[in-house]
């Protein structure tokens, strides 16, 4: 076990290309939404390349923190943390103002069912956060769902494709954008709509998806056989130095791998290092959810984990019996319902 945690305290070290960006970012980042899958990981290595760049900024995380221990590992790496119901005017208003914000804030899965809550969140909240930090740098989340299927031979879709969101997740994540976009030009809030798709770790994702599945010999659903998808530390240093790319109009930038991934070579990977034959069921469609990130490459070079190495940590902290999350993409999922 005490490999695995230095394995994922290397996953955490800043890059040089962080640090230098850090060093440029003017004045405390703040995480609203931060107890989240990224936002742990994304806190701690903004404090390491704050700590590394010697440029004194706070890291301040926001969340309800169900969960305390979540909130003490933060505090443990001088990442301050409050909190805070944000849809609770009173304690967003209360919030400390800070001249950085990455709205990581949002809700997937329950969404069906669960819908109010969800355009909540994902379309209200982002208002008032807007107005409440008219006047910081915001990088939002959002999410590849916005965008329409691509057929897997286009290269995915860029951030030119014209949004058609399926099912009410999608729809409420493209209001975010729209309201973030609505408050940028109208208050001249420089902004940066983050559109990832999809994030992996150790713990959660779909290459750890198709992993579980060919170690325990459950079939693979083909019909969406092709993904991307990009390294959590990637993508969090990315988030973060984005906050010197905000501009007004809100700047759209599609964040993955360069790769469009088959799951079908993935599991084949997998079934080479667990030495099992990978069980598939149904059949490739010919359309999937895909992102262009060649702008996103162009502004940060391609990401530092490549997927071979994606695997295999992948595998060695599976075999390793590492810590899961409970987490799954659904990345199969063709009809918007999450």
């Amino acid at each position: 076990m005490d490999e695995l945690i230095s394995l994922e305290q290397r996953m955490l070290e800043p890059s040089p290309a962080l640090i230098d960006d850090v060093s440029r970012i003017k004045g405390d980042i703040l995480l609203l939404g931060v107890a989240g899958k990224m936002g742990p990981t994304m806190a701690q290595v903004a404090r390491k390349a704050v700590d590394a760049a010697g440029s004194g900024q706070r890291i301040i995380g926001v969340s309800r923190f169900s969960n305390q221990t979540s909130r003490n590992e933060l505090e443990n790496v001088g990442v301050e943390t409050i909190a805070a119901n944000l849809l609770d005017d009173r304690e967003l208003a209360n919030l400390p103002d800070a001249p950085n914000v990455i709205y990581l804030a949002g809700h997937k899965f329950g969404t069906t069912g669960n819908e109010a809550y969800t355009w909540a969140m994902n379309t209200y909240l982002p208002g008032r956060v807007a107005e409440r930090y008219r006047n910081s740098n915001i990088v939002a989340f959002s999410s590849g769902n916005v965008l329409p299927f691509m057929p897997v031979t286009s290269g995915g879709a860029s951030e030119d494709v014209a949004p058609e969101p399926l099912g009410e997740y999608a729809q409420s994540c493209l209001g975010r954008e729209r309201v973030f976009e609505y408050f940028s030009e109208k208050n001249d809030t420089p902004m940066l709509i983050y559109r990832l798709n999809y994030a992996v770790d150790f713990r959660y994702g779909v290459v750890l998806e198709v992993a579980k599945s060919v170690l325990a010999g459950r079939p693979i659903d083909l019909r969406t056989e092709n993904v991307n998808v990009i390294w959590q530390g990637d993508a969090n240093e990315i988030a973060i130095r984005s906050l010197l790319h905000c501009e007004s109009p809100a700047k759209m930038l599609n964040v993955t791998g360069p790769e469009t991934l088959s799951t079908r070579w993935l599991a084949r990977q997998f079934g080479l290092i667990f030495d099992k034959e990978p069980q598939f069921i149904n059949e490739p469609a010919s359309t999937a959810l895909l992102n262009n990130a060649s702008e996103c490459h162009r502004l940060f070079g391609y990401p530092r984990v490549t997927i071979r190495e994606i695997i295999e940590l992948t595998a060695r902290w599976l075999l390793d019996g590492g810590e899961l999350l409970d987490k799954p993409t659904h990345f199969q999922e063709r009809a918007g319902k999450f």
